[in-house]
């Protein structure tokens, strides 16, 4: 029963947040600049997550010495979404999301060249994978208006995202609660976003009339709120490898959407290009898992010699 509920948590976290580009584009066709946008979703999201954990009864209290690493990963979290909204200008959507669910790749290399971990040859093969993925993609793509600058942007997220994972799995914010992180991280974001839109437009633009408040609302709950709450949920109950070979639903999410709801273009080289990039991060995540395995026997090794 605990499988099956992780299974269904995991699904649902990647699920819901493959439903980033579509509540994310109306605001954006309806003319709105993208800090007032990501500083409506991150304030919602922290007011609903605060909501939350005045609910489970969570404590807010954290160490001060931890404060100016929570900034950072507030920081890198803004970035991730603002250059994730920004590639949808100039690539489709399901390619945006695929290419972004390149960071567990970043985050593997990032853990073997600055903390030294040791991973096998299957990694460096995942890489060249998802890159030829990546390029049948864009290669079947008709739609593109500008590929490279698209690209680009949406490249910056997948090293934003990856930093702010290997901060919270490797800085002192790691020993804060993840509900309470997350929380804080969203008030960050929106502070930040909020400071944005005041420097380069003079205002946070208004939101116009209950439709556009009804869309960020569900772009607060769904892929931010419920995502990160099914997340942790999935995490309890099935271990963080198989939650995060579930998250493949993300990409797979955001090219149906695009295709049936923005219709953009899916060939047989889409698919292809699609499958490649997903085989490959769950190549990365079974190898990141077996090399941690690996250092776990050795520990409880040396344990048992010291004993």
């Amino acid at each position: 029963m605990n499988n099956f509920k992780g299974i269904l948590f995991a699904i649902i976290s990647s699920a819901t947040f493959g439903l980033v580009p579509l509540f994310s584009l109306i605001p954006l066709q309806a003319g709105m600049s993208s800090s007032s946008i990501l500083f409506y979703r991150m304030g919602f999201s922290a007011v609903m997550m605060g909501l939350l954990n005045l609910c489970l009864r969570k404590q807010f209290k954290i160490p001060v010495r931890s404060l100016g690493m929570v900034v950072i990963l507030g920081f890198l979290y803004g970035c991730t979404s603002m250059w994730l909204l920004l590639s949808y200008n100039y690539i489709p959507t399901g390619l945006a999301t695929t290419v972004h669910f390149l960071y567990p790749l970043v985050v593997t290399l990032s853990m073997v060249f600055l903390f030294k971990e040791t991973n096998s040859i299957w990694i460096f093969v995942s890489i060249v994978m998802s890159l030829c993925g990546v390029a049948l993609m864009v290669s079947s793509d008709g739609t593109a208006v500008n590929a490279s600058r698209g690209l680009f942007y949406v490249g910056i997220t997948v090293f934003s995202y990856a930093f702010y994972i290997v901060g919270v799995m490797k800085s002192k914010a790691s020993k804060i609660d993840s509900m309470v992180l997350t929380f804080y991280v969203l008030c960050c974001a929106s502070i930040i976003f909020a400071v944005f839109s005041f420097v380069t437009a003079g205002q946070i633009e208004p939101i116009r009339d209950g439709y556009l408040l009804g869309d960020f609302l569900l772009l607060a709950l769904l892929p931010t709120v419920v995502s990160n709450l099914t997340l942790i949920l999935a995490i309890k109950n099935i271990g963080s490898t198989m939650t995060s070979i579930l998250g493949s639903m993300e990409p797979l999410t955001a090219v149906l959407i695009g295709v049936l709801h923005f219709d953009e273009d899916f060939t047989w080289s889409t698919l292809v290009g699609l499958l490649l990039v997903i085989i490959s991060v769950v190549i990365v995540i079974l190898q990141s898992k077996k090399a941690a395995s690996k250092v776990n026997n050795v520990v409880e090794v040396s344990e048992d010699m010291n004993i």
